[in-house]
């Protein structure tokens, strides 16, 4: 049986690109994506170790919050919660920053990182990104709005309080789940959490 598609998206053909900060350079001889804040080890992996890291292949659709989609991406990468063992993230983490080259930063709960489908994706449609897709790797949580998938990824905290990023700062919602239509803040679907008191 077919997926439907989520309500108030329609599919395009082909990405729209967006760079909220312009696109950066990225030294691919120098990358490194560190893992850190409230973990036991704190990690740095290179672009050499996350190709050799990759263990999920799957074909699944990219949604922007502006309302368009792209059906059927293919993507490979690194189950997010996989990394989440090897750094022992602590109990009190409760959410997750996502920090981009270019300086923008996504938060995401952290049982929406730990999701089954949730990936570090390094190659798309059997390619390595480019550099408009977020090379050399961007997190994509399936379940959750484009702008989540911070591009150019860089680290990756977690942390016990709620912190805006980027767009959440401009009033676009703490979760962004596609399926609830979770696009703004206010909007409390029947999963959504409730904003922690800072």
């Amino acid at each position: 049986m077919e997926v439907q598609l989520p309500h108030g998206q329609r599919y395009i053909k082909k990405f729209i690109y967006y760079a909220a900060l312009g696109v950066p350079e990225v030294d691919i001889s120098t990358y490194k994506l560190k893992i850190n804040g409230l973990v036991e080890n704190k990690l740095e992996f290179s672009y050499e170790d996350l190709l050799k890291m990759i263990d999920t292949k799957y074909t699944k659709d990219f949604h922007c919050v502006t309302g368009w989609s792209i059906k059927d991406v293919y993507w490979e990468g690194i189950k997010i919660r996989n990394i989440v063992e090897k750094s022992k993230v602590k109990e009190e983490a409760k959410w997750v920053i996502f920090y981009s080259l270019d300086g923008y930063t996504s938060t995401i709960p952290i049982e929406d990182a730990l999701s089954e489908d949730s990936i570090i994706a390094l190659r798309i449609n059997g390619k390595p990104l480019t550099i408009e897709q977020g090379f050399p790797a961007r997190p994509f949580m399936p379940h959750l709005y484009g702008w989540k998938s911070a591009k150019w990824l860089t680290e990756i905290e977690f942390i016990d309080k709620y912190v805006d990023g980027y767009w959440e700062e401009r009033g676009y919602h703490e979760r962004g789940n596609v399926w609830e239509e979770e696009r703004f803040k206010g909007h409390l679907g029947k999963h959504s959490p409730k904003r922690p008191i800072l």
